[in-house]
């Protein structure tokens, strides 16, 4: 295997990990609320704030979102491994 295919298989290992984490942290906030501060959950553009705190994210859009997302990635980057393999 030449070096440059193993850097894209190392990065691609890497992402891997990341999105492994991030439907962890997900599913964390979903049973018990954990991680709600997480900067993966924060909104692109201006975060709601209600009583001059800021909200955590809608626990709806982390279940039918943020985790099928993540998930939906995490299987096309597993699929692209198996091509390096």
């Amino acid at each position: 295997m030449s070096q440059t295919n193993e850097h894209k298989r190392k990065a691609i290992l890497e992402r891997i990990e990341l999105l492994k984490d991030a439907v962890a942290k997900g599913t964390q906030y979903l049973d018990s609320g954990r991680h709600a501060d997480w900067c993966g959950f924060r909104p692109f553009f201006k975060p709601k704030i209600q009583e001059g705190k800021e909200l955590p994210p809608h626990k709806d859009w982390v279940k039918n979102v943020f985790i099928p997302a993540k998930e939906k990635e995490l299987d096309r980057q597993e699929h692209l491994l198996e091509r390096f393999s």
